[in-house]
């Protein structure tokens, strides 16, 4: 894996599209994931942006995705406490459960060969199909690359 493209990538596509004002998500995380490869492989944080994601939390993240019990469990990310609320292919939404915002907050993780894409946005609808933009458009970027 070509770790500068993957660097590059990010960057570009964070400061388009994670943490400012105005930005359609406040957070974001890129971690290595490949659940086809050997249990020896350890999942870490690849990147991320607007948070800062604790180690422990994301192998407890990862936890819930390879158990495949969307619907049956909740995450968490963070203090925040996420409840899956629609599965497709090769991703997933969810809402948070105690949030402080009015408008509230979700989260939509991204599945790519290597790769997990976790987009954090504020906001009800607008939001998230604002999210769902960025979030695609990074996914988009590592998928054409195989990664």
């Amino acid at each position: 894996m070509d770790w500068s493209v993957v660097r590059r990538l990010w960057e570009k596509w964070a400061s388009n599209y994670v943490g400012s004002l105005g930005q359609p998500l406040k957070a974001a995380v890129l971690i290595n994931y490949d659940p086809t490869g050997p249990s020896r492989l350890v999942s870490t944080i690849a990147e991320q942006e607007g948070i800062k994601a604790d180690p422990i939390e994301i192998s407890q993240f990862l936890g819930f995705v390879k158990r495949n019990k969307l619907q049956m469990e909740s995450f968490f990310i963070g203090p925040n406490q996420y409840l899956v609320t629609s599965i497709h292919e090769s991703w997933f939404c969810s809402r948070c459960l105690n949030t402080s915002t009015q408008a509230g907050e979700g989260a939509i993780v991204m599945q790519t060969s290597a790769f997990l894409l976790v987009g954090l946005y504020e906001g009800s609808i607008g939001s998230a199909s604002r999210a769902m933009v960025a979030v695609d458009q990074l996914s988009g970027q590592l998928s054409r690359r195989n990664l």
